[in-house]
């Protein structure tokens, strides 16, 4: 865990030297079961210890109901690359909003998938020096790359995604399965299309969470 403690502290401190008043944007990407969401919230607790006000957002927050994220099918993947989120929503409700010309005024989420309805989360105001702390898969896509002011991706191997969605999901534990087939075809996509990878400012494995390590490390991102 020292390995994993000493990384995340470094990556915060990049976060922290690049703040300037305006709200940082930060992007955590990766496939599903990346460990996004754990390595987020774990950045989220460093930041706040270090009494830097941290806005917690995920993209799961803003799905699009069930009858629009399936009309390709239960386990298309174009489906899922395509029809998975309201990007419109996340832009309009919190990413414009927190970008420098916005009224910082945002909205963390618009949408329980879990119950398939539209959920009311209550506006709030941004302060300077605010840091947008965001996960969430398919964050290079066109209608949201512009919006990162810094971004991380987490890279596994397709095993290690299917493993840890089956122990968080209990979903089938064989990468031939239609739904894992949705989830790593849709990625394929994603990187076909988008490049996230190279987008990337850092790049983690994050394959042994005891022992991440960084594979790509943009010395731009420093600045």
């Amino acid at each position: 865990m020292k390995q994993r403690k000493a990384l995340l502290q470094r990556i915060a401190a990049v976060i922290t030297n690049k703040m300037n008043g305006a709200t940082l944007r930060v992007a955590v990407d990766g496939a599903d079961g990346a460990g996004k969401s754990t390595f987020a919230d774990e950045l989220w607790r460093m930041l706040r210890a270090d009494e830097i006000r941290v806005i917690r957002a995920s993209v799961d927050g803003f799905h699009n109901p069930e009858v629009v994220r399936y009309r390709r099918g239960r386990y298309s993947p174009e489906g899922f690359y395509y029809d998975s989120y309201d990007y419109e929503a996340l832009k309009t409700l919190l990413l414009e909003p927190l970008a420098p010309s916005g009224s910082g005024i945002y909205v963390t989420a618009a949408f329980n998938h879990g119950m398939d309805r539209p959920v009311v989360v209550s506006p709030r105001k941004a302060s300077r020096g605010d840091v947008l702390l965001f996960d969430g898969i398919f964050l290079q896509r066109p209608e949201l790359s512009g919006y990162w002011d810094f971004s991380i991706y987490l890279d596994i191997r397709s095993d290690t995604s299917v493993s840890r969605l089956q122990q968080r999901d209990g979903g089938p534990g064989t990468s031939d399965h239609p739904l894992n087939r949705r989830y790593r075809d849709g990625q394929v996509i994603y990187r076909q299309r988008c490049h996230p990878m190279e987008k990337a400012h850092i790049i983690v494995d994050n394959n042994e969470p005891t022992r991440p390590f960084i594979i790509k490390w943009n010395q731009g991102s420093l600045n």
